[in-house]
């Protein structure tokens, strides 16, 4: 069976990219094909072969399926600034609907694992009065939350799952993803996200020198996913 899922964060900066390669290529270890989908990234290089973004890239070296870079990734901008700026200056029309169809075509090629990755966190605006959490409720996708682990991080993490319950949408899963491992009383703040949060956490994920998808897979636990 396909099992597809919206992946956001509490903040940006937070590895969300890094916990998705992970999951990819978890599930490729597994023995699932894989896809994904990144709606809209700011912060791209002109390449000879158009603009490309890391976290695109990223994403897409993990798929098994044969996707193409403007499938994972439909509209990219320069400016590593907030997408719906970068759209602004640009002249382009970030909406919901623009960047519905592209990722309702990821979804339709049915690999066994896909995610759609957000840019930031949950309340990214578009354009009007759109926000990036309008895409994931239209895709009607639970959600994984990657909790940048940090002062302050329970705050971000409860709000932010609170607002996904209140779009309609199930919290699937929650990853925490050790950004500084020197945060006082380490073990308790995970200790109360894991009473807090209403899905179960699919991993503690250390800093680590290299986090290569790799890497980060063996932290990882997708059984733990409906």
């Amino acid at each position: 069976m396909s099992a597809a899922y919206f992946i956001t964060g509490t903040d940006t900066d937070v590895g969300k990219t890094t916990i998705a390669a992970g999951l990819l290529h978890a599930a490729r270890q597994a023995g699932k094909s894989t896809a994904a989908g990144k709606p809209v990234a700011s912060g791209c290089e002109l390449t000879p072969k158009g603009l490309r973004n890391a976290d695109a890239l990223a994403l897409l070296a993990e798929c098994s399926l044969p996707l193409t870079y403007a499938e994972v990734n439909p509209l990219a901008f320069e400016p590593a600034i907030a997408p719906h700026l970068a759209a602004r200056e640009a002249g382009v029309a970030l909406t919901v609907q623009a960047l519905l169809t592209p990722m309702q075509q990821i979804l339709a090629k049915h690999a066994d694992f896909t995610l759609i990755e957000g840019a930031g966190g949950w309340r990214v605006p578009l354009a009007d009065q759109d926000n990036l959490s309008d895409l994931a409720k239209a895709l009607q996708l639970p959600v994984i939350l990657v909790v940048g682990v940090r002062l302050g991080c329970i705050n971000h993490a409860l709000l932010s799952a609170e607002a996904i319950a209140r779009d309609g949408l199930p919290l699937a899963g929650w990853v925490a993803n050790i950004i500084d491992p020197k945060t006082s009383r380490l073990e308790e703040n995970l200790g109360t996200l894991a009473e807090r949060l209403p899905a179960p956490c699919l991993g503690r994920v250390p800093r680590l020198k290299q986090p290569s998808a790799e890497a980060v897979a063996g932290y990882l636990q997708l059984d733990l996913l409906d």
